[in-house]
C-alpha cells in the first residue's frame, strides 16, 4: 500500500464547561460529536524521513507549516515510529477559525492515515501523539459521540446516541482561541454547568430535554470578540429550534432540530451572512463507510 485516502470529520461541542485551571490550562467538561462534514485526507508513502503537506481550499493554503497541525502531526509519526515519510494533502472543507476541529481534524485524520500506510496498530501510542498534537485531536482519533474532560485528553466514548441534526451558521470571521479563553477569564463567571446533565438525557433518548439544557461557558466572552456570533446565534433562536449552543471557542453556532427537513427549512429562510449548513452526528461505524468527497475548491481532483 502506498497511498491512503480517508475523511477527518468535524465536531460539535453540544457541551462545554470550564471547571476550573491546572498548570496554567483551563479544565473542560465539554459533551461533542462528529458530524458530516469533513477534510479529505490524502497520504502517499515518501522513501524518505520527510513529510510534506500541501493544503487547499478556505484560504488554508497561506498556513505557514510551522503552525499547521497535519504537518506537525505527520513530522510526529516518524519520529515515533521511525518510519519513512509521506507527501500529504489535505482538501478543507471544514471552516476555519470556526470552533468545529477542523485542524484537529486534519492532524487526527493523518495519524489514522499513516497508521494505515505503515500498519501501526499501537492505539495507544496514537493517542500519546494525538494529545501532544492538539486538545481536540485525540477525540478525533476515534471521534463519535464522546465526553472529554481535563484539557481534553480524558476521552469517554459512547456507543451510540440519537441520531442528531443540526442547522450550523458560520460567521464569515473566526474567533481566536487564545484571545477567547483570555477573555473569558476577565469576565463573571456563571457556575451553572451543563454537561452532565445533557449527557443523561441524551443517553435516555430524551433529545428535546437535553438540548434544552445544552449550553457553552466560552459564547459571552466569543459575542464580545465578534458580534456576529450574538446574531448568528439569535437568528437560529428565532426558528424555534430544539435548543441552541455554540462549539468550541466559535465562531460557528448550531441549533438542534427533530429532523433534518426542519432544519432544511430553517436554512433556506435565513437570510443573513453567515454559511449555513445542514449536518447530522455521524458515528465511526457510520463514517468508515462513508464515500469520496469532491472538493469543490480543486478542479481536476483525482480519487
Amino acid at each position: 500500500m502506498d497511498i491512503v485516502r480517508l475523511n477527518a470529520y468535524a465536531k460539535l461541542n453540544l457541551t462545554l464547561d470550564i471547571t476550573g485551571r491546572s498548570g496554567g490550562y483551563h479544565m473542560l467538561d465539554s459533551l461533542a460529536v462528529t458530524v458530516d462534514l469533513f477534510d479529505r485526507i490524502v497520504v502517499k508513502k515518501r522513501r524518505d524521513a520527510l513529510v510534506s503537506v500541501a493544503m487547499h481550499g478556505l484560504g488554508s493554503e497561506s498556513i505557514p507549516p510551522e503552525e499547521n497541525h497535519a504537518q506537525r502531526a505527520g513530522e510526529r509519526f516518524v519520529a515515533q515510529f521511525q518510519t519513512t515519510g509521506a507527501d500529504i494533502t489535505v482538501y478543507k472543507n471544514i471552516p476555519i477559525g470556526a470552533g468545529m476541529g477542523g485542524s484537529s481534524a486534519d492532524a487526527a485524520g493523518v495519524l489514522n492515515a499513516m497508521a494505515r500506510l505503515y500498519a501501526i496498530r499501537d492505539r495507544a501510542a496514537l493517542k500519546q501523539l494525538a494529545d501532544e498534537t492538539g486538545s481536540d485531536t485525540g477525540y478525533l482519533l476515534e471521534g463519535g459521540f464522546a465526553r472529554m474532560q481535563g484539557r481534553g485528553e480524558q476521552v469517554t466514548q459512547f456507543p451510540s446516541c440519537p441520531r442528531l441534526f443540526f442547522l450550523v451558521l458560520v460567521p464569515p470571521h473566526g474567533v481566536s482561541t487564545t484571545e477567547c479563553y483570555r477573555l473569558y477569564d476577565t469576565l463573571p463567571q456563571n457556575q451553572d454547568i451543563c454537561t452532565q446533565q445533557v449527557l443523561d438525557h441524551l443517553l435516555q433518548g430524551r433529545t428535546a430535554e437535553g438540548a434544552a439544557c445544552m449550553r457553552n461557558a466560552l459564547f459571552p466572552a466569543a459575542c464580545t470578540l465578534n458580534s456576529a456570533v450574538a446574531g448568528a446565534a439569535q437568528a437560529l433562536a428565532s426558528f424555534s429550534p430544539l435548543g441552541c449552543s455554540m462549539t468550541g471557542s466559535g465562531s460557528a453556532v448550531f441549533a438542534l432540530f427533530e429532523t433534518r427537513e426542519l432544519c432544511d427549512w430553517a436554512r433556506s429562510r435565513y437570510r443573513g451572512p453567515c454559511r449555513a449548513m445542514t449536518l447530522a452526528s455521524v458515528l465511526p461505524a457510520e463514517a468508515q463507510g462513508a464515500g469520496f468527497w469532491r472538493n469543490p475548491f480543486v478542479l481536476g481532483e483525482e480519487e
